[in-house]
């Protein structure tokens, strides 16, 4: 029995064996600076702290409000640019510390966030609102 099992099996392997990706890559190390990681990790913060401000409950009811889907938002905000992480981030500095921000601030917070994937919409970097004619 072990006679008959052993041709389809290293028949079997040989294939498999065939299938197999044998290039090398090469490995390129450099040093990085730390200006450079600092960066990142502002960056990394800056995402993360938008994310987490879209995720609040009286934002999300404000951008329902304004007919903004609250997950697409959040998608988003994944793909914009560092300067843009930036700009968010700052004005959400301004706001008073604690989460008890008046309406008037939070609004405009929500606001800005809208005009701003409003015009990366216009410019064809997303595609967040369907009332936004794209060229094609």
């Amino acid at each position: 029995m072990l006679q008959k099992m052993i041709k389809p099996v290293s028949f079997f392997l040989l294939f498999t064996f065939f299938l197999l990706d044998y290039s090398v890559q090469t490995a390129k190390a450099q040093m990085i600076g730390t200006n450079t990681v600092i960066t990142a990790q502002k960056q990394e913060a800056n995402r993360e702290r938008v994310i987490a401000f879209l995720g609040r409950d009286d934002v999300r009811q404000a951008m329902m409000q304004r007919g903004v889907d609250a997950a697409e938002a959040q998608k988003r905000v994944a793909s914009l640019s560092d300067s843009e992480l930036t700009k968010i981030s700052q004005a959400m500095e301004q706001l008073p510390a604690g989460g008890d921000a008046g309406v008037g601030t939070l609004i405009g917070a929500v606001v800005f966030i809208f005009v701003l994937l409003l015009i990366t919409d216009l410019l064809g970097l997303t595609h967040v609102f369907p009332f936004v004619s794209h060229r094609r």
